[in-house]
Formats: C-alpha cells, structure tokens, sequence
C-alpha cells in the first residue's frame, strides 16, 4: 500500500513539473518553477533509463572516494 502511494505521488510530481516547464516556457509561470520542473523531470528521466531511486545514482560509494 504505501509503494502505491509513493509511486502516485510520484506520478503526480511528474504532471506538475511537466505543467510548470511548459508554463515556464509560456511565461505563464514564474521561470524558478520551470526550472524546478525541469530538474525533476531530468531526474525522473535518469531513473527510468538506468531503472534505480536518483538518490542511488548520486550517492557514492566508500570505495569510490579512495579511487579518485
């Protein structure tokens, strides 16, 4: 049950940020919020490609600091 919610609020962020890059290209919408809607929409469009959470694709491991 809680997986079904998360993914509907996901879901409806989706909508919103879609709604808000569009308004913001329209000068509909102030541009801060287009930009916010355009972060989201790369990070959902990051995790549909490589099919993880975006906090795991930006999170480092402990063995990646040393390899640097």
């Amino acid at each position: 049950m809680t997986q079904d919610k998360h993914e509907m609020v996901k879901n409806a962020a989706d909508i919103v940020s879609v709604v808000a890059t569009i308004g913001s290209f329209l000068q509909v919408i102030t541009p801060l919020f287009g930009l916010i809607g355009a972060i989201w929409t790369l990070m959902r469009i990051a995790e549909m490609v490589t099919g993880k959470p975006f906090n795991e694709i930006i999170r480092r491991k402990k063995g990646d600091e040393n390899a640097e």
